[in-house]
């Protein structure tokens, strides 16, 4: 048996997580993705399977002129886009799925912003 890989061991934790984080209608899944560039986070109710809003590093209309340096940074304006987006959504209430991440760095501070925003959980 070999050694495993980063990615292995994340995935692994993710499932383990997804076990007992489910999002539903009244209190949907705030989910996260982090890639060594870019930071994703989808709101959704897998009661019905749907993403009902999502925010990322990698859209089109992402502000240029305004674009923060660090990725942290970059990752607290997506956690405040995907709250403003979620609360015009009305939702205000979501669980937290780090996606498998340790709840540090990127991922801490998009939480953090979304909390900020208006986003409870």
């Amino acid at each position: 048996m070999g050694r495993r890989s980063t990615r292995e061991l994340r995935i692994r934790r993710h499932t383990r997580l997804r076990k007992r984080v489910s999002g539903s209608q009244e209190r949907p899944r705030l989910s996260i993705f982090r890639s060594s560039v870019h930071i994703y986070a989808q709101v959704i109710d897998d009661t019905l399977g749907r993403t009902l809003v999502t925010a990322s590093t990698n859209e089109k209309a992402w502000p240029e002129s305004d674009t923060p340096t660090t990725k942290t940074e970059r990752a607290a304006l997506v956690g405040k886009l995907v709250a403003e987006r979620a609360l015009e959504a009305g939702v205000t209430k979501v669980v937290f799925d780090r996606g498998g991440f340790k709840y540090h760095g990127r991922v801490k501070a998009l939480a953090e912003a979304a909390r900020e925003a208006g986003l409870s959980f």
